[in-house]
Order: structure tokens, then sequence, then C-alpha cells
């Protein structure tokens, strides 16, 4: 595995883990694994239905999924740490390597920054995780309407799931920063990207800006080899921009990105952001 913080504005990062070299066998997969893929193999066929009830659904599923805060889309990113994978990264003690743009973030934020991201939601996930738990037996009279499956039940199973793998990549996060199983490594990579791609504009001291947009998110995918972070940074990006253009929006007060104010000399660990928890589900 290989952790990736991509700073978002001055004051948020996006963290993304890349699975490296994952073949599982099919019979090793567990219940819960094999019923995510069997989930997504279906949503991927609504998918290609050009009209319908199913293309309706995937419409309003994916307007929604947009809206899911990407920090959580983050964590999720990081494999949930299993009895097995424990043992085999306390064996092999292999550091996992944390890569960041030390232009953006300096060194030493960076572990600080890497257990801010881990930490600062998991009361809310498990709050919301509650919640969804307890709403599912309510949604138990939509089974009995003809054809439509019960919607309303299976979105906040998903939610749930969704809520349940974002406290487990937290605390797999927080378990190899623990170990000492993180190796903070700054990419000259991600540095040439973010000279050339995301110079910041300027703006008064301490006012929030952003330093990706979506015309960088293909290069990044690409330069990276990484296909899946492209949807990753589309929606994060997004998220970011609506964040700063709705005034009623509350915004981070902290540099939680390390990014460019903080290398004017604050060198204050990253606090967490309680106002992310004001979020949608």
């Amino acid at each position: 595995m290989r952790l990736y913080l991509l700073p978002l504005s001055t004051r948020r990062t996006l963290l993304y883990a890349q699975r490296l070299n994952v073949v599982t066998p099919s019979q090793d997969l567990s219940y819960l694994d094999r019923g995510t893929a069997f989930a997504a193999k279906t949503w991927a066929n609504w998918e290609k239905q050009e009209s319908g009830w199913k293309r309706k659904v995937v419409d309003y599923g994916n307007h929604a999924f947009r809206r899911i805060p990407y920090e959580e889309w983050g964590l999720k990113s990081v494999p949930p740490l299993s009895s097995r994978r424990r043992a085999e990264e306390a064996d092999r003690r292999e550091d996992v390597q944390l890569l960041y743009p030390q232009s953006v973030i300096p060194k030493d934020k960076a572990e600080g920054i890497l257990h801010t991201l881990a930490t600062e939601r998991q009361a809310l996930h498990r709050k919301k995780l509650m919640w969804c738990v307890i709403g599912m037996p309510i949604t138990i009279p939509f089974a009995l309407v003809p054809v439509i499956p019960n919607l309303p039940f299976f979105y906040l199973v998903y939610r749930a799931w969704s809520h349940w793998r974002a406290i487990a990549g937290g605390k797999h996060i927080q378990w190899l920063l623990e170990k000492k199983l993180v190796q903070p490594s700054p990419s000259k990579i991600l540095d040439q990207l973010y000279a050339t791609h995301a110079a910041p504009p300027e703006e008064p001291f301490n006012k929030e800006r952003t330093l990706l947009t979506q015309k960088e998110v293909q290069t990044f995918s690409s330069t990276l080899d990484i296909p899946a972070l492209e949807i990753e940074l589309e929606r994060a990006i997004w998220q970011v921009e609506q964040s700063l253009q709705d005034p009623k929006q509350e915004t981070p007060k902290d540099t939680a990105a390390g990014a460019a104010d903080e290398k004017k000399g604050d060198t204050t660990a990253p606090t967490e952001r309680k106002d992310e928890n004001k979020k949608d589900q």
C-alpha cells in the first residue's frame, strides 16, 4: 500500500491509498468483499441502461455519491486492518510510503496531517453508522412496493457500510502511525505537478485558496498512473469549489493541508476541523 497526501486548497488535503499488486483469489474473499463486488457489478450493469427506473436510480445515486464528503472516500480507499494484514505488516516491517509535495506540505507536518485525516471524523462516522442501523427497520414497509426494490433500505445499508469502511480505514492509519510503519517521502513528481499546474493565485493573507482545479485532474491521474484517482480528485475538487463559493458554508479555520500558508512561518500542528462534522451523510 502507498499513501498520498494531495492538497486541494491551502486548508484541505485529500488522502488516497493506492493498493499495490493486490491479487486475491475469489475463494479467499470474505462475504463482505463478495457482497461489495456483487453490488459494484450490479451498479455497473444498471449504468448501461439507457432508460427506465434503473437508469433513474443510477442518476440519482451518482448525484448523491458526489456529495459524500471526500474525506470519507479517502478513508475508504484504505483497506481495513484484518488480523492477517496486521500480522503481515508487522512481520515484514515494510514501511508504507507517504508521498506528498514538499513544496506545499512541510516535511515536519506530513505525519501530523495524516493523523488528523485519520482521526478527525471518527466520532462522526460512528454516529452516522448508528443512525443508519436504527433507520433500516423503518424502511421495511417500502418492500411492499411492487417491482421496485426497497431503495431506502439499500441506501441505508450502503451508507452504514461506507461509514464502517471509513472508521476501519482511519484505524488502519492510526495503527501504522503507532507502529512507526509510515515513511514520509517527498515526491519530486508531485512537486513538479503542483509547480506546473497548481500555482495558487495571489489573495489576501489567511484567506483559503484552491490549489487544484478540474483541468489538472486527468494530468495528475495519468502522471501518477492511478486511473482510480481521477474520480476521487474530480469529486474532491468539486466539493471544495462549492464550499468556497457558498458564503454560508463554514471553511476550515486551520491549515489542514499544511500548505502555502504554513510555509510562511506557522509551525503549529494541524488541529481537527470540527466544522466538517456538519456535513451530510
